[in-house]
């Protein structure tokens, strides 16, 4: 199955062209903060396992602990990490619940359980049932592989909560939006919903 995917700058200034034009309120945020970064993370288990690593953590944690497992796990893979001692993995910063995550990600990938290489070309859907299998991952961890790994075109966190901070304010909400409320609102970003999302991001950053 072919997916419309933002692999590109150029893919990611063609889409916000044809969204900033079927959506007032994403011409507004294109002329408060411009073009979003297209942010991109690989795609493989290594890929994964950082998105893992910044689950519950401000950017900065995230960045810290990630740069030493990046350091301390050769190659990271599944292979890998699933040789490594509990212990060992604690001591580059993780959790308990993040190293739990990791062995039982680094399993279901030698198991055949979760193919990283047949997800390029299933459903989101299929996608984000594959990985939310996974011990310790979710839906958050799931759309953010979506996002930001396969580069899906109109994937979508809505579970994220600074998407949702600034969908609040865009939209001056009485409440921050769930969910399933924030779901119901990026219906009509379709089928662009992944450059919204990093309108969003950019919003609330600013």
């Amino acid at each position: 199955m072919r997916h419309r995917r933002l692999a590109t700058n150029a893919d990611l200034a063609d889409g916000l062209l044809a969204l900033t034009q079927q959506c007032e309120i994403m011409r507004t945020l294109h002329d408060r903060n411009g073009v979003p970064p297209l942010r991109k993370i690989d795609a493989s288990f290594a890929g994964l396992a950082k998105i893992v690593v910044e689950q519950q953590v401000s950017a900065q944690s995230a960045a810290a602990i990630w740069s030493r497992v990046a350091a301390g796990v050769r190659p990271c893979n599944a292979e890998t990490v699933a040789r490594m001692p509990d212990k060992r993995l604690s001591e580059l910063g993780l959790s308990a619940g993040k190293v739990k995550t990791l062995k039982a990600l680094a399993k279901a990938v030698r198991n055949g359980e979760v193919d990283l290489t047949a997800c390029h070309r299933a459903p989101d859907e299929a996608v984000i049932a594959q990985l939310t299998a996974v011990h310790g991952i979710g839906p958050w961890t799931a759309d953010i592989y979506l996002l930001f790994a396969l580069r899906r075109a109109d994937a979508f966190a809505a579970g994220d909560l600074a998407m949702q901070i600034a969908a609040q304010r865009l939209f001056a909400l009485d409440a921050r939006p769930h969910a399933g409320a924030l779901t119901e609102l990026a219906e009509r970003w379709r089928p662009w919903r992944g450059i919204a999302a990093r309108m969003l991001w950019a919003d609330y950053s600013r």
